[in-house]
C-alpha cells in the first residue's frame, strides 16, 4: 500500500484530491480567468511564454491550466493519486496533446525526486507546503528547484498562536473520526464559522455583504476558489502547519532569497511570499 494510503488510514492526513474532485464540477471559464489573474498580479508578468513553470502540490490542477494558458512549459505534481488525476482531467479537457505540459505522482519531501526535476524559471506552491509535516524541509526543496534568476510563489498558512493550535485540533479530530461522523462535525464546525462571519457582518449594519462574499468568493478570494471546497480544505486539511511572516523572511534571507512581493492575511489564512533567487 503506498504511503499516502498508510497515513490516511491512520488518520494523519486529508484526502485533499477527493476534495479537489468535487471542486471540478464547479469549475468555469470565470474561475480559470481569475486564477491567471492571480499569477499575473503576484509574479507581475502578463505572460509566462518560454518559461518552466512547476507546480508543487497541483491539486484539481486549475493553476497548473492557468500557467499553460498563460504560455509556460509546465510540469504539475502531487502526493495525493486523487490530485493526480485531477490535473489529468484538466490537461486532458483543456489542452490533450500538448506535450509541454507534464504530470507526475511525487513527493516535494523525496530529495530523488526532486533533483531528478531539475529548476524552472517560476515555482509555484500555494497552501501546500504546509501540509506535508515537514514544512521547512519542503520549502528547501522548492528553494532548490527554483533556477538562479527563478521566482518562487508560495503560501503557507499565518500563524495566530493560539488559534492556531486550536484549528490543529479541529483538523486532528477531523482525520480521526469514523468516516460517518465527518459529515456531521463538519457541519457543525463550518456552521459556527459561517455564524461567525454572518454576525460580524451584522455588526457593521453590512449583513447582505456576507451573502455577497459568498456567492462570489471566487472574485473575493482572487483565487477562482469555491467557499464550500475551500472550508472542507480548512476543516480537514492535516497535517497542518504554521509561520508567523518574519519566520519566512528569514528561511528566505538564510537560502540567499530575495521578496519582491509579500501579501499578508489578517487572520488564519495564508500569508503570500514571491522571492527571486538572485543569479
Amino acid at each position: 500500500m503506498a504511503t499516502h494510503e498508510i497515513e490516511i488510514r491512520k488518520g494523519r492526513r486529508f484526502r485533499f484530491g477527493r476534495n479537489w474532485r468535487r471542486f471540478l464540477k464547479t469549475l468555469n471559464d470565470e474561475r480559470i480567468a481569475t486564477a491567471e489573474q492571480s499569477l499575473r498580479s503576484m509574479l507581475g508578468v502578463q505572460s509566462l511564454a518560454g518559461k518552466n513553470f512547476l507546480d508543487i502540490g497541483s491539486g484539481s490542477g486549475i493553476f497548473s491550466l492557468a500557467a499553460c494558458r498563460m504560455g509556460a512549459r509546465v510540469h504539475s505534481f502531487d502526493f495525493d493519486p486523487d490530485s493526480v488525476d485531477c490535473t489529468r482531467i484538466l490537461k486532458s479537457r483543456y489542452f490533450p496533446a500538448d506535450p509541454h505540459w507534464t504530470i507526475a505522482e511525487g513527493s516535494v519531501l523525496d530529495d530523488n525526486f526532486m533533483h531528478s526535476l531539475g529548476q524552472f524559471d517560476v515555482v509555484y506552491s500555494w497552501g501546500v507546503l504546509h501540509h506535508t509535516g515537514q514544512m521547512w524541509r519542503a520549502v528547501g526543496n522548492a528553494v532548490e528547484a527554483t533556477a538562479p534568476g527563478g521566482l518562487l510563489f508560495i503560501a503557507l498558512y499565518n500563524d495566530e498562536g493560539p488559534k492556531s493550535r486550536i484549528w490543529w485540533w479541529i483538523k486532528r479530530t477531523f482525520n480521526f473520526l469514523p468516516l460517518p461522523l465527518r459529515i456531521p462535525y463538519g457541519v457543525v464546525i463550518s456552521g459556527l464559522w459561517e455564524l461567525r462571519a454572518f454576525l460580524v457582518e451584522c455588526a457593521k449594519l453590512q449583513p447582505w455583504k456576507y451573502f455577497q462574499n459568498w456567492f462570489k468568493y471566487q472574485k473575493v478570494s482572487l483565487r477562482g476558489m469555491s467557499r464550500w471546497h475551500d472550508i472542507i480544505d480548512w476543516i480537514g486539511g492535516f497535517p497542518f502547519e504554521v509561520a508567523k511572516p518574519e519566520e519566512v523572511l528569514d528561511a528566505g534571507r538564510a537560502r540567499g532569497l530575495t521578496l519582491i512581493r509579500l501579501v499578508t492575511t489578517r487572520g488564519l489564512g495564508c500569508n503570500q511570499y514571491v522571492f527571486l533567487r538572485p543569479a
